[in-house]
């Protein structure tokens, strides 16, 4: 339960899903940490991993990367609030993408009353917001990606029930537990036949 962490520490998610079905391809998992909102060239892709074939079932794995390279990050941006971004692709098709804000502040009082120049990241600390996250999916064609229908989706506030649902495809039933927050018992849900086998369960920040 590494959070809030010091900045230079490894970013780790324990990360469930569920297959309605089985998934015959790989999962392509990325860990993004966007270095500043003014444009994209300053994200980082920390870490990706593949992850399958994929039977029927539940499946359970820890995804772990190392911190950004500091040096790509604008002196500006370094630190305040930022975001980091778990994103999960089918046959080149991202279906869904998770983001976290994330908090950088020093430790010291005085180092936030006098921010030196360049920043000292091995004492900055690393808050991630975890009851604060935000899900975008994306419709995808999981049997031909030569014709995907991309369709977006953003939930714009905050998710303080911990639980998101996707309305056109309730078959992705996604469930955000982060460990610094209880979790609740099961509950039932009502599938009707859509083409989506994948569904994301629990996603743990250790």
């Amino acid at each position: 339960m590494d959070n809030p962490s010091p900045f230079l520490n490894p970013f780790q998610f324990e990360i469930t899903f569920e297959c309605i079905e089985e998934l015959k391809e790989d999962l392509e998992w990325k860990m993004i940490y966007v270095g500043s909102a003014e444009s994209e060239e300053y994200d980082q892709v920390l870490d990706s991993v593949f992850v399958g074939p994929i039977p029927e079932g539940k499946h359970m794995f820890v995804f772990q990367a190392d911190p950004p390279n500091v040096t790509r990050i604008p002196e500006n941006d370094a630190i305040g609030v930022t975001v980091v971004l778990l994103t999960c692709s089918y046959k080149g098709q991202e279906f869904i993408r998770v983001g976290y804000f994330i908090n950088n502040e020093y430790s010291d009082q005085e180092l936030r009353e006098n921010p030196p120049s360049p920043p000292q990241f091995d004492k900055v600390i690393r808050n991630i917001l975890a009851s604060e996250p935000r899900v975008t999916r994306f419709k995808i064609n999981w049997e031909d990606p030569s014709a995907p229908e991309p369709i977006l989706n953003e939930n714009s506030n905050s998710i303080s029930t911990m639980e998101y649902t996707d309305r056109d495809s309730p078959l992705i039933i996604i469930r955000l537990c982060p460990l610094l927050i209880s979790t609740g018992g099961n509950n039932g849900f009502t599938h009707r036949t859509v083409n989506c086998p994948f569904r994301l369960i629990y996603l743990y920040i250790k």
